[in-house]
């Protein structure tokens, strides 16, 4: 059948809903992820979809197959000792004259406004093994950063 003869109301020229992209890589946590992670599942799995519009409701399943894939997937890693950069551990470096310092935590944990990259963002991986004094390359310029302290990241 001709395109010209169908109904603009056909839900076959419709954009399909895909899952939730789910970072490459293996799952790591720490415990406040792991811990954040049940939260979540569990929050989600007390709405009550049944009361919601039905597109709602699809988006809502949606996120909550997400998140029960996460946690599924969850790799609790164990503590670091500090003495290098590494999973979750929280690095002050120095960065174009400009002292950060920043957690390294888990995908789903990420949030840079509040101090925590993912372990697979490029200048974690950057960072990773290096110890205090240590100056690693970054984005392309040799000995960018510095690292100026290595602490075990708190589980808040």
């Amino acid at each position: 059948m001709s395109v010209a003869f169908r109904r603009e109301s056909d839900d076959e020229h419709m954009e399909p809903k895909f899952e939730l992209p789910i970072p490459p890589g293996p799952n790591w946590v720490t415990a406040r992820g792991l811990r954040l992670t049940r939260e979540k599942v569990e929050a989600l799995e007390a709405v009550d979809t049944a009361a919601m519009e039905e597109e709602a409701a699809k988006k809502h399943k949606r996120v909550l197959r997400y998140w029960r894939t996460r946690r599924a997937t969850a790799e609790l890693q164990a503590a670091p000792g500090g003495d290098a950069v590494a999973f979750g551990t929280r690095v002050t470096y120095r960065l174009n004259r400009q002292e950060r310092t920043v957690a390294l935590v888990g995908d789903d944990e990420a949030d840079p406004n509040e101090g925590r990259i993912s372990f697979s963002a490029p200048l974690a991986r950057a960072m990773m093994d290096a110890a205090v004094g240590e100056k690693v390359d970054f984005a392309g310029k040799s000995e960018a950063v510095e690292i100026v302290q290595i602490a075990v990241a708190s589980e808040a």
